[in-house]
């Protein structure tokens, strides 16, 4: 490989590392700073440079950066309405007794699919002490289950903001990623249930003395936290949502609506991917995009399976029908000003990535990486694998992992062999592995779970190791059969 670019790929990569672990800035400035190592040194003008960040930033926002916002604005309404909660005490009904590290890892794994993992296990953590309490034993395990399963969707289904960003920047088609990611999940959940169920015991005697109090102390029967009471989801008279006009009913969250919001998005994006994918079929010219024509009934999938309506639809949905009548309206707009808040960064993450990927192309980096990488033994599908993991160890945030693997990925696929989705989900796999010092939502885990020192490696950083590992094989068969 030209030892020039090879330097510009190696010091746009390091750039960004060294900027997110060594400086005030964030990785949205340290993308930018990488586009511009990376253009400067392969021997690209200032000119073309920047032209090369500004249409790869607009070209990926252009495509999901309007999914993400609603996708997070969805996901902060099934927080405050007391929905995520009210699906978790469902699903640890179903499983029913001696099977509660099951429900805890399921639980998590589709309350994480809307919401951050990190809100979102604050949300979900008193149903684990809860479930603990009344057990006298298990906390631990029933933790580590809980947070775990929300890694996984929080990594491998859209419409969470890092799956979304990769998918954008590979022009990946969005309902596999979702169909594939949760297979992804289902057949990674027992590597999950079965690590915690071994380490949690182990563990249980670290607990800190403060979190061991809080968790095993007798209470009395009432509410144990987050925005539903234990009395089947009725929401108490001091809510976040507003207080009851005098006579109104009880408001209690069900199950199956609470789920509704994020349930119709999904299945109508499947949807409209399964119908074109048949109309193609039918019209024989599978893969041929061009040629491609649709019908009717397709074009009409493809307008209501769009991300974009599916996801409007499922925000409206949230706000009608999660939240009770006596909601005020200036209340719903701070909660999705909120929401708008927290995606703008991942949203000029996501763009920057996309600009990262662009200036890769346009220099020649990405053709002259692809050349090279033919040449090796190595799988293809593990070039975007292992990016993900080194970028995700040296600096700590699997969104910021995810995306710049996708970013050097996104020029090389040709080359790989490898279609987008197989190289996605590669993307979002790498960037689960070792959740230790330098990740945000280790902390939230082993603060709440109570687990110090090498105790919290053990538990989080190996349950995070496991699921990564879990990841390989199912990489290469998944690059071999999409």
């Amino acid at each position: 490989m030209d030892l020039q670019l090879l330097a510009a790929l190696l010091l746009g990569i390091a750039a960004v590392v060294i900027i997110v672990l060594r400086t005030r800035l964030d990785a949205f400035v340290g993308l930018l700073v990488a586009c511009l190592v990376t253009g400067f040194v392969a021997g690209s003008t200032p000119t073309d440079i920047l032209t090369a960040i500004t249409e790869g930033f607009g070209t990926t926002l252009g495509s999901i950066g309007i999914v993400i916002g609603l996708g997070v604005a969805l996901g902060k309404i099934l927080e405050v309405s007391g929905a995520a909660d009210a699906l978790a005490r469902a699903f640890t009904r179903a499983f029913g007794d001696g099977r509660e590290a099951w429900a805890m890892a399921s639980t998590g794994a589709v309350v994480s699919i809307p919401v951050f993992c990190d809100s979102a296990y604050v949300i979900m953590n008193p149903l684990a002490r809860s479930i603990a309490r009344r057990k006298r034993a298990g906390y631990v395990t029933l933790a580590l289950a809980l947070g775990c399963g929300m890694t996984l969707t929080h990594h491998m289904v859209p419409p969470t903001p890092g799956p979304l960003g990769v998918a954008g920047i590979l022009g990946a088609d969005l309902g596999m990623i979702i169909l594939v990611g949760l297979v992804f999940s289902v057949i990674l959940l027992p590597i999950v249930v079965v690590y915690a169920r071994w380490i949690g015991p182990k563990l249980e005697k670290s607990v800190l003395p403060e979190v061991r109090e809080k968790v095993y102390a007798t209470v009395a029967s009432g509410g144990t936290g987050g925005t539903t009471s234990d009395n089947g989801g009725e929401a108490p008279a001091e809510s976040p949502l507003g207080t009851p006009p005098e006579g109104a009913k009880p408001r209690r969250m069900n199950a199956w609506l609470a789920s509704l919001p994020l349930v119709i998005p999904l299945l109508l994006i499947v949807i409209n991917t399964v119908g074109t994918a048949i109309d193609k079929s039918n019209q024989n010219v599978l893969g041929d995009d061009e040629a491609y024509e649709p019908s009717r009934w397709a074009a009409i999938l493809a307008f209501i399976g769009s991300p974009v309506v599916a996801l409007m639809l499922g925000l409206a949905l949230a706000v009608y029908v999660l939240l009770p009548r006596w909601t005020r309206r200036d209340k719903v707009s701070g909660w999705l000003a909120d929401a708008a808040a927290s995606a703008g960064l991942i949203i000029l993450i996501t763009g920057a990535g996309g600009a990262f990927g662009q200036v890769l192309r346009s220099t020649g980096v990405g053709d002259e990486l692809a050349k090279v990488i033919a040449s090796w033994s190595l799988p293809g599908v593990l070039v975007p694998f292992l990016v993900a993991t080194l970028v995700r160890l040296a600096q700590g945030s699997g969104t910021v992992a995810m995306i710049t693997a996708a970013s050097v990925t996104a020029p090389l696929i040709a080359g790989l062999g490898i279609s987008p989705v197989a190289a996605a989900m590669a993307c979002c796999a790498g960037s689960m592995v070792f959740s230790y010092f330098n990740d945000s939502y280790f902390w939230v885990v082993t603060r709440f779970t109570g687990l110090d020192g090498t105790a919290a490696l053990r538990a989080w950083s190996g349950i995070t190791t496991a699921v990564w590992l879990g990841s390989i094989p199912l990489l290469l068969i998944a690059s071999a059969v999409l």
